[in-house]
């Protein structure tokens, strides 16, 4: 009898270096596009239930009673293919449940470290889509504050509920084109406001949203969030800044990137994006204290599954001093940034038009299936697909 495991377990197997084969069977073509990058690939038909792929190459190397475990979209053919190997001997066969679906929601919640011991911010990473989402929280007053939630709204609520937090507040920093927000659902579900910056208002968004003005601050407990408006990556842009100390940068800037600037414009325009890009980063994030931490929306995550510069489960973070050292492309001029900005950009996130007109309002997917294949793959939000960041 084939066991199943949860991918949360496939994540803990994978980081603790666990002696394991594993086998993707989907197809090449959706293999090469996004996998794990421990995956290998052996494709088995699921409607026809038979191996498709050459299992040969891995029957030789491979004993009876190594540890093998099979994943594909959503379960079935891994599932098949666990029980066809057990069928040819293999003693000790795992599958993992919801396959790949089910890995795109998998989180790590990491504590971010504050100056202020009354100051908590949580960092909750998507590890398959490098989506980072935030808690910030007041000690004082048990109230917190949500930033970026995706559609695993119940990891953002369960981690606040560990941490004693009420969520008062929902915000994104701007229209996602890589994955389905599900901050205005959270925020109604709560009864609390839904903030974007003002700026969200060139979009077009078909909601009501609380929009908060450029430099203006709410508070959330006693804890003052503000409003900083990042234009570059979109027109509405806004990043938060957690009291002086921590900079939410959204898809503006990262720790070994920098936001792409041609998912909202079109290509006649994108070079303009890229401009006011380059202003944003120099006058306006550069221009903070050297001590600031930046908390970006994503890490890069390769198609093959690899992290660059980054490891899930440890703070995904640095500082404007470490980042104006580091970041190659910020010590350009303003032309060769923004042609470098339009060197060997990475293939747009899949059906990334389809997800901004859901955020934006205008589409509604049919049934969560839909959304889940909206979201399949990692984001591709970076202008570049390597690190930019210089290697010491």
């Amino acid at each position: 009898m084939v066991q199943e495991i949860t991918v949360e377990e496939l994540r803990d197997k994978l980081d603790a270096d666990d002696d394991f084969t594993l086998f993707d069977t989907r197809g090449a073509d959706d293999y090469e596009d996004w996998h794990i990058g421990a995956a290998e690939n052996v494709e088995y038909s699921g409607a026809n239930d038979e191996l498709v792929g050459d299992f040969d190459a891995y029957r030789d190397r491979l004993d009876e009673d190594d540890e093998l475990v099979t994943i594909c979209a959503t379960g079935r053919s891994a599932g098949l293919f666990a029980e066809w190997l057990e069928a040819e001997g293999f003693e000790n066969v795992k599958t993992v449940a919801g396959g790949m679906e089910a890995w795109s929601m998998v989180y790590d919640v990491v504590p971010i470290a504050t100056k202020d011991d009354d100051v908590e911010i949580v960092q909750l990473q998507r590890r398959s889509k490098g989506c980072l989402g935030y808690l910030v929280g007041d000690r004082r007053t048990g109230k917190a504050a949500a930033i970026d939630v995706t559609r695993a709204t119940e990891t953002f609520k369960d981690a606040a509920a560990e941490r004693g937090f009420d969520i008062v507040r929902v915000f994104d920093t701007h229209v996602h084109a890589d994955h389905i927000s599900g901050g205005r659902e959270f925020a109604d579900e709560l009864g609390v406001p839904y903030h974007l910056g003002q700026p969200a208002e060139t979009r077009d968004p078909t909601y009501d949203f609380d929009g908060i003005d450029p430099n203006d601050s709410v508070d959330v407990g006693e804890v003052t969030i503000k409003s900083v408006h990042t234009p570059g990556h979109t027109t509405g842009m806004t990043s938060w800044l957690v009291e002086d100390e921590a900079l939410l940068t959204g898809d503006t800037l990262f720790v070994e990137s920098i936001g792409r600037t041609e998912l909202q414009f079109a290509d006649a325009d994108a070079r303009d994006g890229a401009r006011v890009q380059y202003e944003t980063l120099h006058k306006v994030i550069m221009s903070l204290p050297e001590d600031v931490k930046i908390l970006p929306g994503h890490f890069s995550v390769t198609d093959d599954g690899q992290f660059i510069d980054v490891t899930p489960g440890l703070p995904m973070m640095s500082t404007v001093g470490e980042i104006w050292e580091s970041n190659e492309i910020l010590q350009l001029d303003e032309d060769e940034f923004v042609e470098h900005m339009f060197d060997n950009l990475p293939s747009k996130p899949p059906n990334y038009e389809t997800v901004i007109a859901t955020n934006e309002g205008s589409y509604t997917p049919e049934d969560e299936d839909e959304k889940n294949e909206l979201e399949l793959g990692p984001n591709r939000c970076a202008a570049t697909e390597d690190s930019v960041v210089a290697d010491d």
